[in-house]
């Protein structure tokens, strides 16, 4: 089925498709985030000092649980669930946390120590899903264009790293690498260029298949791991021992899990934006219910922490293919690769070079999607111009310049490290100090920038985030107490 609404009238979001490019696609959104979905077992791993087994065991298990919670975003469970095609896959928030604990205590003991906090974490965010939905309002378009910008621009030193080579290979950074990446990229923008239509929506993995054929004759393709992995195995609850609940290891990554939840209200609205179906407090609150008791679930079955991965949203936005059945057919490929290892041992042959091309048209496309929203904005007085270019300022500052806050608390670092999130917080700090609570009726003079007239949130937003069940505030409008402070 095309992406135009069914003749039923649903949206393209609820629309399933084909069978057969269902599977294609959902297998190009398998690819483009299969490498972060791998490294975090593999870098915890590492840290713990665990034999090869036990990270073989730890990557399959993450692959199983990203699957898991894939298919309940997408497909939906009760109120779990934000039913958009979002693909769930292990969050690098967490990742300097857990790598902390991991420093303290090694083995299977440093990982009960993480599983037991990665639990409480989980369910502490799932108690505080519904009440992340009330900032819904405080995201009009100019926050979420500069966060939909920010993950952009955030994805790509991740791209370029790739292309590199990835950070910590031997070979990262040597010439042929970035040969191996260009190519990549030139093979998917030629795709697009020459053949439209169904060629350009595969172009991704279309280029991931052609650059790794690329690589064999230069010597860049190893294929010695899949003789390595298992045939076939099932993640068992607890395989590394009973969880340890330390205090300290769970105030981390509750705060990690804070973030995480901001970052996936970020990717939600995002998506809602790019699928031309804006997401209220409902799908906000059952997407968010969805990350973290996938969360919780997963430390149970010897994953970690899960949550939306933005560069499959730049993958929708590239591709135009809005349904979540698609995304849900990736979920279960994800599922397959976690219960045969040899599969996902294929699939992680591909060089990174390789995903490093193909990743850098992804990220980018993320960033320019948050710019298309941006235009929306009404950039004729002072407030949405400084708001965007001081939130994306603060957003790029742990980017461009790394350690910057090596000096910060902890907890500073675990929020702050993030350019996401860090983009985001100002982004909904300065929108509340110029445009709820400072706003003024008359408009003022262009410093910056001109356009058609001051910023606001239009009533259609209003509208739209007040409508839910059993709510009978009248929305608030220009027209009926902007200015009382509500």
């Amino acid at each position: 089925m095309s992406e135009a609404v069914a003749t039923d009238g649903r949206h393209p979001v609820d629309t399933p498709m084909a069978p057969g490019p269902s599977l294609l696609f959902g297998l190009q959104h398998v690819l483009s985030m299969y490498a972060g979905v791998v490294a975090v077992p593999i870098i915890i791993g590492g840290a713990l000092k665990l034999p090869p087994g036990d990270q073989f065991y730890l990557v399959s298990a993450a692959l199983f649980m990203a699957g898991v919670a894939t298919l309940v975003q997408t497909i939906g469970f009760w109120k779990f669930g934000a039913r958009q095609p979002i693909v769930q896959g292990t969050s690098f928030v967490a990742v300097s946390s857990m790598l902390a604990i991991a420093g303290k205590n090694q083995g299977h003991e440093g990982l009960q120590i993480i599983y037991g906090a990665l639990i409480i974490s989980g369910l502490v965010g799932l108690v505080l899903a519904p009440v992340f939905t009330q900032l819904l309002r405080f995201f009009p378009e100019v926050v979420t264009g500069t966060v939909i910008t920010m993950i952009g621009l955030s994805l790509i030193p991740v791209g370029v790293g790739w292309a590199a080579g990835g950070v910590g290979s031997e070979s990262f950074g040597q010439p042929k690498n970035y040969a191996l990446a260009f190519i990549t990229l030139l093979i998917v923008v030629l795709i697009y260029r020459f053949l439209p239509g169904f060629f350009g929506r595969i172009a991704i993995i279309l280029g991931l298949t052609l650059g790794t054929l690329v690589a064999i004759p230069m010597g860049m393709a190893d294929f010695s791991t899949i003789g390595d992995a298992k045939t076939f195995q099932v993640p068992m609850p607890f395989h590394f021992g009973t969880p340890q609940f330390e205090t300290s290891a769970i105030i981390s990554l509750v705060i990690c899990m804070l973030v995480i939840m901001v970052e996936a209200t970020a990717d939600i609205l995002a998506l809602g934006e790019i699928t031309g179906k804006p997401a209220d407090r409902e799908t906000v609150a059952n997407g968010l219910r969805a990350d973290t008791g996938s969360t919780a679930l997963a430390a149970v079955f010897n994953g970690f922490s899960l949550s939306a991965f933005a560069q499959n949203v730049g993958l929708v936005a590239i591709t135009g293919i809005r349904s979540r059945y698609v995304v849900a057919y990736g979920g279960g490929i994800l599922i397959l690769l976690g219960l045969l290892p040899k599969l996902g041992a294929a699939i992680a042959a591909v060089p990174m070079p390789v995903l490093g091309g193909a990743g850098l048209v992804l990220f980018g496309t993320v960033a320019a999607s948050g710019i298309r929203t941006l235009k929306e904005v009404d950039f004729s007085g002072n407030a949405n111009i400084v708001i965007v270019a001081t939130s994306l300022a603060f957003g790029m500052l742990p980017i461009v310049q790394r350690g910057a806050y090596e000096h910060f608390p902890s907890w500073f670092r675990t929020i702050f490290d993030s350019g996401i999130t860090s983009a985001a917080i100002c982004a909904i700090l300065m929108n509340i100090l110029f445009n709820i609570i400072g706003r003024k009726e008359q408009e003022e003079g262009p410093v910056f920038s001109y356009g058609p007239g001051i910023g606001t949130i239009t009533d259609e937003d209003e509208a739209r985030l007040y409508r839910s069940h059993g709510h009978n505030e009248k929305p608030l409008t220009k027209d009926n107490g902007i200015n009382s402070g509500h």
